[in-house]
C-alpha cells in the first residue's frame, strides 16, 4: 500500500528521458528502448482506464461533485 503522506519525488522521470543524449546508443538498443516505453505506456493507459472506472463508480453511486 502507497504512503499517501509521503511527497511524490521531484522531476519527471519522462523529461529525465527526453533530455537524454540518444548519441550513443546502437540500433539494437534504440529499439529495445522503443519497445520498453511501448511497454510503460500500455502500463499507464491500463491504470488510467482503471482510475476512469472506479471514478465513473464512485460518481454513479454518489453523484457527481458540484450537483
Amino acid at each position: 500500500m502507497e504512503d499517501v503522506d509521503r511527497p511524490r519525488p521531484q522531476g519527471d522521470a519522462a523529461s529525465k528521458l527526453a533530455a537524454e543524449d540518444l548519441g550513443p546508443y546502437s540500433q539494437d538498443e534504440l529499439a529495445e528502448r522503443i519497445r520498453l516505453l511501448q511497454v510503460e505506456i500500455a502500463r499507464i493507459e491500463a491504470h488510467r482506464s482503471k482510475v476512469d472506472a472506479h471514478r465513473a463508480a464512485a460518481d454513479a453511486l454518489f453523484g457527481k461533485p458540484g450537483t
